[in-house]
C-alpha cells in the first residue's frame, strides 16, 4: 500500500483471561475471522482500515501490529491467567505513539485511532497508571464491552464514557459484538471520507447491548 493512504487505525483490545475459556474464546476467534471477513468485502475500509490486536491475561502483548487487512493474519488465542488490562491500556498508549503517523508540513498524518476493548473481568493490575498513559496520546473513540455480569463497569468508565454492557457471554452475544464492530469500522471508514474532520457517528448497538450511562 501506498505511504500516502491515510489510514485509519483499529486497536482491538482482548481479554484472553481464565474466565475467557471455552465457549467465550472460541467465540472471540470466530467473531475475529468474521470481522475480517466483513471488512474486506467493504471497498472504503478495505482502503483505509488498519489493524492490530492486543490481549491481555496476567500480562499484556501486541500479537499483531497495526497492519492492512489483507495481509492481517489471525493470531492464535488462548484463555488463561489474570486480567492485565491496565497493562494493555499501556501497551496501547505505545502503539499508537509509535504506529499511528502524525502530521507533517507536507503530509496529512493517519486518522485518529478507533479502540475497541472486551473484558468479563476486573482489572488484576493497576488499571490508573493504564489509563493515563491513554491520556497523553490522541484517540478517537474508545468503545468498551463489559461482556457478562462479572465485568467491572465502573473500572471501563475510567478509561471511557462509551461502554456497551452485553449480559451473556454466548456465542451469539460474542457474534453480536463483533458484527457491531464491523459495522462501526465501515461507517467511520465511510465517514472520514465523506466528511473529513467531522465526528465519526457509530451505528445503533446491537440489540440487547445496554449504553451504560
Amino acid at each position: 500500500m501506498s505511504d500516502y493512504i491515510r489510514r485509519l487505525p483499529v486497536y482491538l483490545l482482548l481479554d484472553c483471561s481464565g474466565s475467557m475459556s471455552g465457549e467465550p474464546i472460541e467465540a472471540v476467534k470466530q467473531g475475529i475471522k468474521t470481522l475480517l471477513s466483513e471488512l474486506r468485502g467493504d471497498p472504503q475500509a478495505l482502503e483505509t482500515a488498519f489493524l492490530s490486536i492486543i490481549t491481555f491475561d496476567s500480562s499484556a502483548r501486541q500479537l499483531m501490529p497495526l497492519t492492512e487487512l489483507m495481509l492481517f493474519k489471525e493470531p492464535p488465542l488462548q484463555a488463561g491467567g489474570a486480567t492485565a488490562l491496565g497493562g494493555a491500556l499501556k501497551i496501547l498508549a505505545d502503539c499508537v505513539r509509535n504506529e499511528v503517523r502524525t502530521s507533517t508540513a507536507t503530509q496529512k498524518g493517519d486518522w485518529k485511532p478507533l479502540v475497541f476493548l472486551m473484558t468479563d473481568g476486573a482489572p488484576t493490575d493497576n488499571i490508573d497508571e493504564g489509563v493515563d498513559a491513554i491520556k497523553n496520546v490522541s484517540v478517537g473513540n474508545i468503545i468498551a464491552c463489559a461482556a457478562g455480569a462479572n465485568a467491572n463497569v465502573n473500572c471501563l468508565k475510567k478509561i471511557t464514557n462509551n461502554v456497551l454492557m452485553m449480559n451473556n457471554l454466548t456465542a451469539g452475544d460474542m457474534a453480536q459484538f463483533f458484527a457491531w464492530v464491523s459495522g462501526s469500522i465501515k461507517a467511520s471508514s465511510r465517514s472520514i471520507d465523506a466528511s473529513p474532520g467531522a465526528p465519526v457517528q457509530l451505528p445503533p448497538p446491537p440489540q440487547g447491548f445496554v449504553i451504560v450511562p
